[in-house]
């Protein structure tokens, strides 16, 4: 595990999408004219098993956040056992999808936990080791993804790049942890 600073720096995060930028933008042809070939977008596309939900948004043009987006993407990243919303946290989706335009995959990820509530994270913690006392899932702060084209060794390599927050492999159980939390890392 190593630690790091507490913040997130804006330009290891802008790094990471100036990279993508004008690739991501001929994927959305058939977005409305305002967007057609928008050089500065973020994008972010999931699905839930759990829900059967599917996610497929741009939150992010031209420098401002797109209320309505994050909205939905709160929903989404809900607490699918209760219904509970909070808000996810803006570094936590910008880390999601910095690491989803390296990697160069149409998949959408599979979420498999994004927020809990603390009943459910107490739930889960009496079931697992692995579940953290004071997790930052019950911040809005951290997501658990798979996606079934990519290792967790690359998906974990990509936000490992961000230099943004914390990443977690479990490829015992096929997925990536990504949060905005410290700088570290761990599993194998």
């Amino acid at each position: 595990m190593t630690k790091g600073s507490a913040s997130i720096s804006r330009r290891a995060l802008l790094g990471a999408f100036a990279a993508t930028a004008l690739t991501a933008a001929p994927t959305f042809s058939n977005a409305a004219g305002f967007l057609r070939n928008a050089g500065d977008i973020r994008r972010i596309r999931m699905y839930s098993a759990r829900t059967g939900e599917h996610l497929d948004m741009i939150y992010w043009i031209e420098g401002e956040y797109l209320r309505d987006s994050l909205d939905e993407i709160s929903r989404f990243f809900r607490d699918w056992r209760n219904d509970q919303v909070k808000t996810v946290d803006l570094r936590t989706i910008d880390i999601m999808a910095a690491s989803h335009a390296l990697m160069e995959v149409d998949e959408p990820y599979l979420l498999l936990s994004g927020y809990r509530t603390p009943e459910t994270n107490s739930m889960l913690r009496s079931k697992s080791r692995a579940v953290a006392r004071n997790s930052l899932h019950m911040k809005g702060q951290a997501a658990d993804l798979r996606l079934a084209t990519r290792s967790v060794n690359q998906m974990a390599s990509a936000a490992e790049s961000c230099r943004a927050g914390g990443v977690g492999r479990y490829t015992g159980s096929n997925f990536v942890h990504m949060d905005c939390g410290d700088l570290r890392h761990w599993g194998a």
